[in-house]
């Protein structure tokens, strides 16, 4: 067995990077904004971070070497300090026209919403217009279109606001009570 030490990924960049105060929006409030939402839609971007590029002269900033040559990032790397803070500002930015009344992101998560299910097709294509405009590509696997409710954020989200998770509330429910004072002690 051979021990190779960990790499250190980005530690040095990272701290050498301000931190980009950029504030990511309050869950409670993104919840809170699909309630009375008759239909929803969860979409979730694949590699999210990743899609976005890198200015060009950052690029040798993430360097990596291989047998194969050195190598860089062209898109933004999970690993960066301010990845999480860059992409929701941008996010905010190109959505900026959307965010009030059809459509909640929270970094690579969004809900889109309509108080009418007859809107909500509109508010779809208004949002993937959106995301064919910036050449954002969206993970099938994690979208849902045209439901009533789902897991967002670790919230069970419904047109009536959060709701306990039923497969959570199944574990309790199912509990075996006890039966004797040894169980109970």
């Amino acid at each position: 067995m051979v021990m190779v030490k960990k790499s250190n990924g980005y530690t040095n960049l990272n701290k050498a990077c301000p931190k980009d105060l950029y504030p990511l929006p309050s869950i409670n409030a993104l919840v809170d904004g699909a309630f009375g939402c008759n239909q929803l839609s969860f979409m979730h971007t694949y590699s999210g971070y990743n899609q976005i590029r890198m200015h060009p002269s950052d690029e040798s900033k993430t360097m990596f070497i291989t047998d194969k040559g050195n190598f860089c990032y062209r898109g933004m790397s999970f690993s960066l300090k301010n990845a999480r803070a860059t992409y929701q500002r941008l996010m905010n930015h190109i959505f900026k026209d959307h965010t009030d009344n059809q459509l909640e992101v929270y970094v690579d998560n969004m809900v889109v919403k309509s108080t009418m299910e007859t809107g909500h097709v509109e508010n779809l294509a208004s949002v993937f217009r959106v995301l064919r405009r910036y050449q954002l590509k969206l993970n099938p696997k994690k979208c849902s279109f045209e439901v009533k409710a789902r897991k967002f954020l670790g919230f069970m989200l419904t047109r009536r606001g959060i709701e306990a998770n039923p497969k959570k509330c199944n574990t309790i429910i199912d509990m075996r009570s006890h039966r004797s004072v040894k169980e109970v002690q």
